[in-house]
């Protein structure tokens, strides 16, 4: 079962939250050709290991986490607010 800490409600299972996808993916112009947009939606890469993604709260708080987690050991790394998210990733950068 995956665990992830909320910064405010604190530790909780997995079940309370709904997945919204990836975090670090960028969306083409909107007025971009249809061909690029089948691309960004349709065709993505399915990275093994370190992943964000977009969870939200919704039996809790209902506030919105990016989630670092590595998808084959689904070990939690960590867990930012997502409003919280570009000052952590100008951190690592």
């Amino acid at each position: 079962m995956l665990r992830i800490h909320c910064p405010w409600c604190g530790l909780r299972d997995h079940e309370e939250f709904t997945l919204w996808g990836e975090a670090t993916r960028h969306f083409p112009a909107l007025d971009a050709p249809h061909a690029q947009w089948v691309q960004s939606v349709y065709a993505r890469p399915n990275p093994r290991g370190e992943t964000q993604e977009f969870f939200q709260h919704n039996l809790g708080c209902r506030r919105w986490l990016v989630v670092s987690r590595n998808n084959l050991t689904h070990e939690v790394l960590s867990v930012v607010p997502a409003h919280e998210r570009s000052a952590a990733k100008e951190d690592r950068a």
